[in-house]
């Protein structure tokens, strides 16, 4: 855990505790970072946070990798086996390296640990911000201990009670979606390396590119979704434009224990079970239907084949949100958000229509809390008040 104390404590308001998600993000470094929270937040709150079980400086879940990797994207009954197989064995290994903290690693469990710090704080209440996976920390706080809520944000929604088919369509979409607010710009911007050129014509060349190059399968895609993340679509740009001219450097990166941390997290947050190649087939061509440019989503497919390995049904199964003990809960999110889907903020905004008000950033991107002037005036004001309007409201791109 750490704690920055509130530089003004004559006007302190209590405890401010924020997860920056991932999974695998170190919560304890919040604190620490002076650009996360501005200064009249730092002010008026002790800003605390703590590294969730398996990351940062607890008892890290650390995985081995195999050398013989098969890909994520089976085409047959025999590819589909040896990803199973190969990721059963990885599972397995992982579990066995990180007991007992990998069996009670899912986000129920971290919500009551969250609420032994602000016991351990002393604290009757506490302000949270959740970003990306960490608004599911404060859903599934807010679901139990809502009583204990003085304000709380979630940037970047999850949305808990998706099955496997919207775990991944709806991802699916977001990036292509996201993609065509990419050429929007493009066109309009004269210094993208692809101006004035057909961006989607480039892009099929370049993919064709990618796949004769001696990199990981879809890596072209992955990197694009990195840098659409952000946005960075000038770096977007460069990398289609290189690809195509047949040479372009593998870039993307992620939360340092991401790959490890998502087998004993997300796997038990979401039912995710494919036992069938059938199974496997439905949920990929419902996948490449709703997203015929990127072929699909990097974190959608990418969690839901690696939860192959995983035996049994999740230890926190996914479930509507009933956050009704809480006080009003501010979303925030992008309307393009390749990673966690505007639809995901409007579903829940839906299942708690009378607990959540949806603060909507019309632009590009995952998170939405510091894009503008507007959204971080918006969240700053309701963290200090607590107060927020009971109907929905939006922030320009």
């Amino acid at each position: 855990m750490a704690r920055h104390r509130a530089t003004d404590p004559a006007h302190r308001l209590g405890v401010l505790l924020a997860d920056a998600g991932g999974p695998g993000s170190s919560g304890a470094e919040i604190p620490l970072s002076p650009g996360y929270f501005g200064a009249e937040i730092r002010a008026r709150f002790d800003i605390v946070g703590f590294d969730l079980r398996g990351t940062g400086r607890t008892d890290y879940i650390d995985c081995e990798t195999t050398p013989d990797d098969p890909g994520d994207e089976p085409a047959d009954q025999a590819e589909f086996d040896a990803l199973r197989a190969r990721n059963r064995q990885l599972v397995a290994d992982c579990r066995a390296r990180n007991l007992p903290v990998f069996d009670h690693a899912d986000t129920a469990t971290n919500a009551r640990d969250l609420d032994a710090v602000r016991r351990a704080l002393g604290e009757d209440r506490i302000s949270f911000h959740g970003a990306s996976y960490g608004t599911l920390l404060g859903q599934q706080y807010a679901e139990r201990y809502g009583d204990h809520v003085r304000a709380m944000v979630l940037d970047g929604v999850i949305d808990h009670s998706v099955d496997l088919a919207h775990f991944v369509g709806d991802r699916a979409a977001a990036v292509d979606e996201l993609f065509g607010q990419f050429t929007a710009w493009c066109a309009r911007t004269a210094t993208c390396a692809l101006h004035g050129r057909d961006v989607l014509a480039t892009w099929r060349r370049a993919q064709m590119a990618a796949d004769g190059m001696p990199f990981p399968h879809n890596w072209l895609r992955d990197q694009v979704y990195a840098d659409m993340r952000v946005p960075d679509w000038d770096d977007v740009a460069r990398v289609i434009a290189d690809t195509a001219a047949g040479t372009s450097p593998v870039r993307a990166e992620f939360t340092p224990n991401y790959e490890a941390v998502r087998l004993a997290v997300v796997c038990q947050d979401f039912d995710l079970w494919m036992p069938t190649f059938a199974r496997y087939s439905a949920m990929h061509a419902e996948e490449l239907r709703r997203s015929p440019i990127m072929r699909g989503s990097t974190i959608g497919h990418g969690e839901a084949t690696a939860c192959l390995g995983v035996a049994g049904p999740p230890a926190n199964p996914p479930h509507r949100l009933n956050v009704s003990k809480a006080p009003r809960i501010l979303l925030l999110s992008s309307r393009y958000d390749p990673a966690t889907p505007y639809a995901w903020a409007v579903n829940a905004h839906r299942q708690a229509p009378a607990n959540t008000t949806l603060l909507t950033y019309e632009g590009s991107g995952h998170g939405a809390y510091r894009r503008t002037p507007c959204t971080l005036a918006a969240v700053d004001g309701y963290l200090l008040t607590p107060k927020t309007p009971r109907h929905d409201f939006s922030c320009p791109a």
